[in-house]
């Protein structure tokens, strides 16, 4: 059975990504890229479908020894995991180095202690768990081969073969460094360079050194930003620039539940906000990169802009189920590709605008496709802003007039004037001036409830929504004003769990909802994060602080943070780890420093 969500490490090369259990057991890695088929498929099945430990032997391999404790090596992405057994006490390192060739996984075992006997189990199953490799020798390496796939394991340990599982039981004492890897190639080329440990361990800890370092921020919350933005980068795919919302697919938002969705693609959303915190903590390389990977992505057909793309850009992401793994937990379906890719959600646009208007302001090398761009998607909204849509969260039920997307087309007109003022860009100032207050005048007509002084979710809606404390960070409405004030309060009153934590809407239990899904969810941590911006901003800083900080104290051992939070389970559920979840965490984090608003 996999681990709770929280137990498990990031490691990565900003082209694919591995979790590590804090047994030492590798449940999840998908080869080559972020959205390949899984070759280790237990974290949404059994050890049937796919893992490799790595750790101290143990009488019961049903029960493996718990790292007693583990650690990133600095500011890298390079993880530590220690164990300490009657017989001595042992060091595993793993890690996956930026890739210059073949994709790699790479453990090196140290002695630290004593003489510590050691067992790595090694179980490949391609196509997310579904296919048996051939398993053979080949000039003294093994390699598993199943259709366009291969992997090269390698170390200098001897290995057997038992159960249809690659075994290797040694002892090591202080002093002794011994490296076990795994290397990809398409099965019809020749086999990959056999990898170097060492050097490449080296390699990866400059590399993160060095890009750690163009971080601007040296704030009373470094540790957690710089932890935040080392998993941002993780999640960037480096060929493209594409940023996935997550290296995972189907961790479910309700242990159990239905809602388990493929992140492993770039939300054009989740992008945009991830662009801007790079940009405001120093990292305009990124941004530039996410620019010209958004530029190829929409090409020449801004109107039919999709929500989310592929990592390199790709528009078809058709949505599957995978019938033979059981999901995590009992959480089935377990789906891949995604069906939301094609949904109309209007407040992209000014996610999207935002964030152009972000680099431009930040003083990015100007590019004049990404201004034609932007006023070639202002003339969509122009027709179109007045529309139902399936809103910020992709509800599967009917369309709605949701409030946030009417705000965030105000956003991207209103940016757009912006650009035109500065005598960057052409268009028909007057004409947009208008169409700002004529979506301003329709939100604060159509979407608030003045009986309640809120905002709320959709037109003629009494309920409410997490995204409208968007409002003011967007500069929709002043904080001060009495509607934003009204509609905090309200979220606070009608979203809040016992713990002070904040859903993204109400559900309906085992009724359909607003979204179309029967079931429960948790707390929705960027909610949490907006939550606690809002109340800086409107000048409860001490409360503001005091929730950021029981936010923080949610992320696992290593900082990491899935999508959501269960209340009632008191765990992380969700794709892991988020980058809607480490992005609020960093503006609310340069929010609080600005302001003050921090503990000693």
């Amino acid at each position: 059975m996999a681990g709770r969500i929280e137990d498990y490490a990031l490691i990565g090369d900003m082209q694919t990504a591995a979790l590590v259990c804090q047994d030492g057991t590798v449940d999840w890695l998908c080869l080559p890229r972020f959205d390949s088929h899984a070759v280790f498929a237990g974290l949404l099945g059994t050890e049937e479908h796919g893992f490799w430990r790595l750790g101290p032997a143990h009488a019961s391999d049903a029960e493996p020894p718990r790292a007693s404790r583990r650690t990133y090596r600095g500011d890298s992405l390079i993880l530590e995991s220690e164990w300490d057994t009657p017989r001595g006490t042992v060091r595993v390192t793993d890690f996956m180095p930026p890739r210059d060739g073949a994709p790699q996984l790479i453990r090196i075992v140290e002695g630290v202690t004593g003489r510590v006997p050691m067992r790595s189990a090694l179980r490949m199953r391609f196509s997310y768990g579904r296919v048996v490799p051939w398993v053979h020798r080949h000039e003294g390496r093994t390699v598993a081969v199943a259709g366009p796939d291969s992997v090269w394991f390698d170390t200098a340990c001897e290995t057997y073969g038992k159960g249809l599982t690659t075994y290797a039981d040694f002892t090591v004492a202080p002093g002794d460094r011994i490296a076990f890897a795994i290397s990809w190639e398409p099965s019809h080329r020749q086999p990959p360079a056999l990898p170097e440990p060492e050097q490449a361990l080296e390699a990866t800890e400059e590399f993160w050194r060095e890009w750690v370092e163009h971080c601007t921020y040296h704030g009373p919350y470094r540790e957690a930003v710089v932890r935040s933005l080392i998993t941002l980068k993780a999640l960037t795919y480096a060929p493209t620039g594409g940023i996935v919302a997550a290296p995972t697919t189907s961790l479910p938002e309700h242990i159990g539940g239905v809602r388990n969705w493929d992140y492993r693609y770039t939300w054009l959303r989740d992008a945009a906000i991830t662009l801007s915190s790079l940009l405001r903590t120093g990292y305009r390389e990124e941004a530039r990169a996410w620019r010209e990977w958004l530029l190829r992505a929409v090409a020449g057909d801004p109107e039919n802009l999709q929500i989310m793309y592929g990592i390199a850009g790709e528009r078809e992401l058709g949505e599957a189920e995978l019938d033979w793994l059981p999901g995590y937990e009992g959480s089935g379906p377990v789906r891949v590709g995604n069906g939301a890719a094609h949904q109309l959600q209007l407040d992209v646009y000014g996610e999207v605008i935002e964030a152009l208007h972000l680099a431009h302001m930040t003083g990015l090398a100007r590019n004049d496709y990404a201004s034609l761009l932007q006023l070639k998607l202002i003339r969509y909204l122009e027709k179109h802003w007045d529309e139902p849509d399936e809103g910020i969260w992709e509800v599967r039920g009917p369309r709605r007039h949701f409030v946030h997307s009417k705000v965030m087309a105000w956003v991207a007109v209103d940016r757009t004037i912006k650009l035109i003022e500065s005598g960057d860009a052409d268009g028909p100032l007057e004409k947009w001036r208008e169409l700002r207050d004529d979506i301003h005048r329709d939100v604060c007509e159509r979407g608030y409830d003045k009986e309640r002084n809120t905002f709320t979710q959709s037109y003629g809606s009494k309920e409410l929504d997490a995204s409208l404390l968007l409002i003011p960070q967007m500069g929709f409405l002043p904080p001060d004003d009495k509607r934003v004030i009204g509609t905090i309060e309200a979220i606070q009153r009608e979203l809040s769990t016992p713990d002070g934590f904040i859903l993204r809407y109400p559900t309906s239990g085992e009724d359909e909802g607003v979204d179309g899904l029967p079931g429960d969810e948790g707390a929705f941590l960027a909610c949490s994060f907006w939550m606690a911006d809002d109340l800086a901003m409107i000048g409860r800083v001490d409360e503001a602080r005091k929730l950021f900080e029981k936010l923080l104290a949610l992320r696992n051992d290593l900082g990491l943070l899935a999508e959501e939070w269960d209340p009632t389970l008191q765990r992380q559920v969700g794709n892991f780890p988020q980058a809607f979840s480490h992005v609020p965490l960093i503006d609310t984090a340069l929010r609080l420093t600005a302001s003050g608003a921090y503990g000693g």
